[in-house]
């Protein structure tokens, strides 16, 4: 695991400080050693920062193939690479480290951009071919490794965060419409907040030379059309188990320790219970404990991690810890923060880190892949939506969630959700802004297969797949994955989005998802031995912090306050600073409910403000 860095400039030099800056940038990402190569006539260079997981010794990047025609800078983990080593090099294929990422340089030699289909696990690649003069870049099926590019002054700029582009020299700017999406339903796949910088989206490369740069996508989902056959319960559930099982221990190959995140939900503990079946001795289980007992899950983590054989560690954290670093979680994260979880995950990871681990596994993506939220429940049977374009309480979205109507069919459970709870945000605008932004369709549709992914699928199907192209990478695996991880040098592996889980899980049918007021049933079933019966019979309970308050002598709450008071506020070219300071005294005239109602209101603001300031952005 470890930051990439990319440039390519088809008709002028490549300069090496611009490529070590950048490189350097992600040292965080990689402690271990950063660096570069630029190709011989100079027009490419790739830049890499590492953290040793994999093959300590000869790991080294960039990495080179046979001919010297192929350099690769690759970041994340690929799962059962000692069997295509073996084949590789049974095909005449010389490999000179013992490193899982080597692999992607034979496989591209001997397949091209369909390399990718041969690799599973989580990833960002970044390869110069020398004889075809190109850059090929891709990302993994899901977005759970970033990759960021742009272009600027006839420059190809790619890596593995922002502010490794701003450090090669890209301009700092907002990009008002993601930042108008990112308050409506959430930024596109293709974009970032940050003007001019783009993201390979889930499941795509792009492909770069002297003719311009073309994105490709090579993996969908592809739920079925048809209806699932007629199976039992134990069927679906031994067949899911089975790929889950298998996941989990590919993921646990490192040549460092492996630990596991855990909390008091069934993602995680089947996790934990599977990986115990699989390590050579009790495996450590770190678990956040909060200093608010309604939002603590120690109790039921212990009890869990007991049950697996584990080494049960709580890391208790308290609201003046995410207090004194919730700017710096946010920096790290380039988004908005919807609450204070994110900052949460940024010291539980520190603690990970201190503890001298560097590998965890955890379970994003369970609810994506079985409808786990509670809002899914309602896209089983969608009601007829033709009222809620004209209802006012959607204010500016109304047109949007009309757009996403006549194009499904129906609106997702969760956009309509996202449109009432985001009215507040978008009323704190300021007039120009909104004028020049609504009414806005929900344009980030049509950059989706609609047509090939969408249609004729259930209404439950199309509504988890368009969440995994947006709120999944773009918001969950960044702020609760691989920016908070990373930030401390540590790995986050994800067993529920290998493909072939996922491939397990899209095949079955939306009663082995959600069935009655059970969610995620297949899961629970598969995993009803392994478990305690409370994690098996407890109702999904999202990963939230305590909510901000914003009272004078709570210091989280003074801290957000007196962000959104200070001056940098003035300096954002959307929110209005009249409008924001009005609000600031309403929630504290309502009172407790008014405070925890608006408390993703009230993170949305700072986070705009942090990153103001941190990254000194221009309108």
């Amino acid at each position: 695991m470890c930051g990439v860095v990319g440039i390519f400039n088809p008709s002028e030099a490549v300069d090496p400080e611009t490529l070590r800056r950048a490189t350097l940038r992600l040292a965080h990402r990689g402690p271990d050693g950063q660096r570069q190569w630029i190709s011989s006539d100079g027009r490419a260079g790739l830049g890499h920062a590492r953290l040793s997981i994999i093959d300590l010794t000869t790991g080294d990047q960039p990495l080179v193939n046979e001919d010297g025609r192929l350099h690769t800078v690759v970041n994340g983990e690929l799962y059962g690479y000692e069997e295509q080593r073996r084949e590789l090099e049974a095909a005449g294929h010389h490999l000179n480290t013992k490193s899982d990422s080597e692999i992607v340089l034979h496989y591209y030699e001997d397949l091209g951009p369909r390399c990718l289909e041969r690799l599973r696990g989580e990833f960002a690649i970044i390869l110069w071919d020398d004889a075809a003069h190109r850059v090929f870049a891709a990302r993994d099926r899901f977005g759970i490794k970033p990759l960021y590019y742009a272009e600027y002054n006839g420059t190809l700029y790619l890596a593995s965060e922002v502010k490794a582009l701003l450090a090669a020299g890209v301009p700092a700017c907002w990009d008002g419409a993601s930042v108008y999406d990112a308050l409506l339903f959430g930024p596109s796949p293709r974009r970032s907040l940050f003007g001019g910088i783009g993201q390979i989206p889930p499941g795509h490369y792009l492909i770069a030379d002297a003719c311009g740069i073309t994105l490709q996508r090579y993996w969908d989902f592809d739920y079925p059309v048809e209806p699932a056959p007629a199976r039992s319960d134990e069927a679906w559930a031994e067949e899911f188990r089975g790929a889950l099982e298998e996941a989990i221990r590919l993921r646990l190959r490192a040549d460092v320790p492996v630990g596991c995140y855990l909390s008091g939900g069934i993602d995680s503990c089947a996790i934990l219970a599977l990986a115990a079946r699989h390590h050579p001795a009790p495996i450590r289980a770190f678990t956040l404990s909060f200093d608010r007992p309604e939002y603590d899950e120690c109790a039921t983590a212990a009890c869990m991690a007991a049950r697996a054989g584990a080494l049960f560690q709580p890391i208790p954290v308290r609201q003046e810890e995410i207090a004194d670093r919730a700017a710096d979680a946010i920096a790290q994260a380039e988004t908005f923060l919807a609450n204070a979880h994110g900052v949460a995950k940024f010291l539980l990871s520190r603690a990970v880190h201190d503890a001298g681990y560097k590998v965890v596994l955890t379970g994003e993506g369970s609810d994506e892949i079985l409808g786990g939220y509670m809002h899914f429940r309602q896209d089983l049977h969608p009601q007829p939506a033709a009222g809620e374009a004209a209802n006012a309480a959607f204010d500016g979205a109304g047109p949007a969630l009309a757009y996403v109507r006549d194009r499904l069919g129906f609106v997702p459970a969760w956009m309509r959700i996202s449109a009432v709870q985001n009215n507040r945000l978008r009323n704190l605008l300021t007039e120009d802004f909104r004028r020049q932004f609504q009414p806005r369709d929900a344009d980030w549709l049509d950059e989706m297969d609609v047509a090939g992914q969408l249609a004729g699928r259930e209404p439950l199907n199309q509504s988890l797949y368009l969440w995994a192209k947006t709120r999944l990478p773009n918001y969950l695996l960044a702020v609760l994955g691989d920016r908070m991880e990373m930030a401390h040098s540590v790995e986050g592996r994800v067993p529920f989005l290998d493909h072939h889980v996922v491939e397990a899980a899209r095949r079955q049918p939306p009663a082995q998802k959600i069935r009655g007021p059970v969610h995620k049933f297949v899961l629970r079933q598969a995993m009803r031995d392994f478990v305690t019966d409370e994690v098996f019979r407890r109702p999904k309970q999202a990963f939230l912090s305590p909510p901000v308050l914003l009272e004078r002598d709570h210091r989280l709450g003074q801290f957000v306050e007196d962000t959104v008071n200070g001056g940098t506020l003035k300096e954002l070219p959307f929110f209005d600073t009249k409008k924001v300071r009005a609000f600031i005294k309403e929630v504290h005239d309502g009172g407790d409910t008014a405070r925890a109602a608006n408390d993703t209101a009230m993170l949305t603001v700072m986070s705009a403000c942090v990153l103001q300031e941190r990254y000194k952005l221009a309108a």
